[in-house]
This record gives C-alpha cells, sequence and structure tokens, in this order.
C-alpha cells in the first residue's frame, strides 16, 4: 500500500482541484515527509501515476500549472487505500499514518467498523506471539523475537481501543457531519494561490 498515493488522491479530494506544490505543501508541512516518507519527488510521480492509471483527470492552466481532479475511479481507489489503512495493522506505520490524516473522509460508523477489524486482527497477531513464545524452543533467545510482536501487538491494542473509544463518544467531525473536514471539495485553500 502507498501511503504516498493515499494521501495525494485524499489531499486531491479534499480540494476539490489541486495542484502538485498545493499538495506537497500541505503534506510538508503536515510532517508527512517524517511519518508517512513522503517525498516531493514521490508526489509528483504519484499525481502522473494516478492519471495514467484514470483515477485523476489534469488540467493545465495557464500560464504553465497543471491541476488534477478526482475522477469515480480515484474516489473507489482512495476508499480502498483508506480503508485498508485503516483496517489492517502493518508493519511499517506510514500506512496508518496515512489513513489517519484522512479518517474524516469516512463516516463515523464506518471508521469504527474498520478499526475493530483492525482491533481483532492486532489480538489475534498478540495472542499468536504469546503462544509462539510459550512453544519456542531453541534457540532459547529468539523468544525476544516474539515478545516484541506481543508487545507491539499489544499496544497497537490499546491504542486501537482508545481511538474508537474517541470515535464513539464523537471526537473529531466525520464525513456528513457538520464542520467536516472529510467531505470532497469541502478544504479552503488558504493563501498558496
Amino acid at each position: 500500500m502507498s501511503a504516498t498515493r493515499l494521501l495525494v488522491l485524499g489531499m486531491v479530494r479534499g480540494y476539490g482541484r489541486a495542484h502538485g506544490y498545493l499538495i506537497g505543501n500541505d503534506l510538508m508541512s503536515w510532517g508527512a515527509g517524517e511519518w508517512a516518507n513522503v517525498k516531493w519527488g514521490s508526489i509528483y510521480h504519484a499525481l502522473k501515476q494516478l492519471t495514467r492509471d484514470g483515477c485523476l483527470v489534469d488540467e493545465v492552466v495557464p500560464p504553465a500549472r497543471t491541476d488534477y481532479a478526482l475522477t469515480a475511479k480515484g474516489e473507489r481507489e482512495f476508499q480502498r487505500l483508506l480503508r485498508d489503512a485503516l483496517r489492517r495493522p502493518e508493519t511499517r506505520p506510514d500506512a496508518l499514518a496515512a489513513g489517519l490524516a484522512m479518517l474524516p473522509s469516512l463516516a463515523r460508523a464506518d471508521a469504527v467498523a474498520l478499526l475493530r477489524e483492525r482491533l481483532a486482527a492486532l489480538e489475534g497477531r498478540r495472542e499468536a506471539a504469546r503462544k509462539q513464545a510459550a512453544e519456542w524452543d531453541d534457540p532459547s533467545h529468539v523468544r525476544e523475537l516474539f515478545g516484541l510482536w506481543e508487545h507491539s501487538a499489544d499496544s497497537g491494542v490499546a491504542w486501537t481501543r482508545g481511538l474508537l473509544d474517541r470515535l464513539e463518544a464523537g471526537a473529531y467531525a466525520m464525513a456528513g457531519e457538520p464542520g467536516s473536514p472529510g467531505d470532497p471539495g469541502s478544504w479552503v485553500i488558504l493563501k498558496l494561490e
């Protein structure tokens, strides 16, 4: 799963139309270079690839800027990537980070359901690691690896439960709710034009 692909689709979706500099400037100001390994070059590569894939359409705006808009295929791809990022615990944290950045694009009930899937997967991983550690024999130091996996899964379980509690208590304006930044075209361009 490409965190950059998800974020670029989400940015274009949020603005309704956006150009590469706007997308890059926003992502860099969010610190996405650190938490999602987004680079300026990867943003422009994603824009070109998503256009070739039919997820975006481009339009040259004089004098020399290219604006992008989401297609119906792009909306489906965005939703698929976003849902996978939230439901599937991955080893690399960039997918989850990108999913969290776009979390308000989902209805509250959808986000809760996806995070419950994540919680169940993490609980399963924790139990599997616990079992592997208990059954492991030789070399004994390898049990530390299973202990690390158990600890990581346990931490993920605690964090996911906390997010679920916050969402169920009404935290964050989600798609379809007043003030949500998750509806297509709802973002306002601030001082970047």
